[in-house]
Formats: structure tokens, C-alpha cells, sequence
């Protein structure tokens, strides 16, 4: 009797372990996630790409140096079910706007650059409008980390207020002193951009100077953070900081099933762990009791919900609510 005991339970053991080792990228995959009927709804965004590329994208170093957390009393603040920042503050164009890294894993500074320049926006009540350059952060932060290779969020937002950060939009943009330099590459078979591949992806220079054309010079165009801290692991102080001060930077562990989001609430279901990988958070609200964060990537609008996606709040999940960074600009 007590074999048979323990042989069900090792059969039901290795039942457990047995979830299927899918390819990653795989129509296997995609199939399995949409079989097992979860809480979200996976399909191909990337078509044409080496593994390595992917990997690449995933360059957040997680439970790295932690700022100091920032304690606020909120007094007894009335958080909303459902929260969007690019509705609260319809005026600051930053909000709805989705960038690409391109084949470098500068996720740690695209996440902080991006919440930077909303809460420029914000704290100004939409009197500022403008993009905090991920290329000056990504090139000219040595404490943040290996810049293509990795980075850390916290460091990524010291940095904002000791050295100051400069503007500069999108690759090819020209807009500001110092747009980004990587060029976006296809994650289709057939589009007009030059193939993703995980080669390559030397981090690009720190020039302490704007792109030729551009005034004011380099030194006048910085701006400034006055604090930055971490937010407490804790549901609704994140919501509320959020709520209050405008998007924060969060990371998490990348999943292989991650990378076939495309709508619905992500939650781990499939696949081994790809790396660490920030972004921003701009809000929340259920889908089907579903609890979620709102978040927007840096892999480009054809990926996920047009570059964006939710993603299970209130459990901790991947470590999402572990690595909340923010600050507030001078």
C-alpha cells in the first residue's frame, strides 16, 4: 500500500513537472497558452528573429542597489477601480507615445526616460512638453550599469538628479539635442526595417553634445530630477504614487511566453525565464475581475496592444511590484 502511495505520488510528481517544453516563438506555444485558456491571449509579434535578439531586449538588472523608499501620506485618498494616465493628463503627448530600443537591452533606461518625460509634463501642468533622451542616459550613465548590456532602473533615476538629463525623441526624429541613434529593426518577414538579430548592439557613445542644428548647447538643455526614490512594494502605495505624481518605472522576469502577448491580462503560464526587463507604468484597472497594471513596452507598436499590455497586479507576479522606481523632476 505504501508503495503504491509513493509511486502516485511520484507519478503525479513528474505529472506536475511534465507542462510541455514548447519552443519559444513557437506555433506550439501560441496554440498551448490559447488552449490552456487563460487570462490573456498570445500570437506571433516577432516573425522574423534570432532568439538572441530577444534575449538582448531583456536588459534589466533585477535586485540590483535600491534607492531609498520615499514614505508619502496620501491621508485617506480614494483610489479609483480603473486608472489611465493618457486620459488624466490628456495634454502630455509623452503618455501615449510607445518607443523601440532597437537590438540593445537599454529597457532600464527606456522605462526611466519615458516616466521622466510624462512627469515633466504632469508637474508642469502640461506647460512643458518634451522627451528626456534614453540616448544620453543609455550612453552617458557608467554607474547605471553596461548600458547595451544591462542596466539598472535605480541608478538610471540618481542619475536624472545629479547630472540632469538632455532631451531627444525617437530614432530619425530630430527632435531634441539627442534623438536616439539605434535604428528600430522588423519583427515581421516583409516590413521596411533592417532584420532583428542579436549581433551588434554596441552601446553608442556618450557626445556631450546636440545633434548638429539643434540650440540650446548641451549644458542648457539638461534637465534635472529632484528626488528620486524607490515606491514600496505595495499595491496601492504604488497605485497611489501613480495617481499623484504620473508613471513610475517597474521591472519584472521576461518569461519566453512574454514575448507572444497581445491582449488580455499577462500572466506567467508557459516557457523558462529570458532575463530581467523594465518598462513603465501608467495604470490599472480589472479586465474580467482580472486585477492588472497598465504598462507600456519599448519593443515598437507592433508588439502586444500597439506596444502595450496589462499585466496581473496585486501578487507580486514576475517581481513587478519589487522594483518600482520614480521620481520628481526640479
Amino acid at each position: 500500500m505504501w508503495h503504491a502511495a509513493l509511486f502516485l505520488l511520484a507519478a503525479g510528481f513528474s505529472v506536475s513537472l511534465a507542462r510541455p517544453r514548447l519552443h519559444p516563438l513557437s506555433n506550439d506555444m501560441v496554440n498551448y497558452i490559447n488552449k490552456v485558456n487563460t487570462t490573456w491571449k498570445a500570437g506571433h509579434n516577432f516573425h522574423n528573429v534570432d532568439y538572441s535578439y530577444v534575449q538582448k531586449l531583456c536588459g534589466t538588472m533585477l535586485k540590483g542597489p535600491k534607492l531609498p523608499i520615499m514614505v508619502q501620506y496620501w491621508g485617506d485618498l480614494k483610489l479609483p477601480a480603473q486608472f489611465d494616465a493618457r486620459k488624466q493628463w490628456p495634454n502630455c503627448p509623452t503618455l501615449k507615445e510607445v518607443r523601440d530600443q532597437g537590438s540593445c537591452g537599454s529597457c532600464w533606461a527606456f522605462g526611466a526616460a519615458e516616466a521622466m518625460s510624462d512627469r515633466v509634463c504632469i508637474h508642469s501642468n502640461a506647460k512643458v512638453s518634451l522627451e528626456i533622451s534614453s540616448e544620453d542616459l543609455l550612453t552617458c550613465c557608467d554607474s547605471c550599469g553596461m548600458g547595451c548590456n544591462g542596466g539598472y532602473p535605480s541608478a538610471a533615476w540618481d542619475f536624472w538628479t545629479k547630472e540632469g538629463l538632455v532631451t531627444g525623441g525617437l530614432y530619425d526624429s530630430h527632435i531634441g539635442c539627442r534623438p536616439y541613434t539605434i535604428a528600430p529593426c522588423e519583427h515581421h518577414v516583409n516590413g521596411s526595417r533592417p532584420p532583428c538579430t542579436g549581433e551588434g548592439g554596441d552601446t553608442p557613445a556618450c557626445v556631450n553634445k546636440c545633434e548638429a542644428g539643434y540650440t540650446p548647447s548641451y549644458r542648457q538643455d539638461k534637465h534635472y530630477g529632484k528626488t528620486a526614490y524607490s515606491v514600496e512594494a505595495d499595491e496601492s502605495t504604488i497605485q497611489a504614487e501613480i495617481y499623484k505624481n504620473g508613471p513610475v518605472e517597474g521591472a519584472f522576469t521576461v518569461y519566453e511566453d512574454f514575448l507572444l502577448y497581445k491582449s488580455g491580462v499577462y500572466q506567467h503560464v508557459s516557457g523558462s525565464a529570458v532575463g530581467g526587463h523594465a518598462i513603465k507604468v501608467l495604470g490599472w484597472g480589472e479586465e474580467n475581475g482580472v486585477p492588472y497594471w497598465l504598462c507600456a513596452n519599448s519593443w515598437n507598436t507592433d508588439w502586444g496592444d500597439n506596444g502595450f499590455f496589462k499585466f496581473l497586479r496585486g501578487s507580486n507576479h514576475c517581481g513587478i511590484e519589487s522594483e518600482i522606481v520614480a521620481g520628481i523632476p526640479k
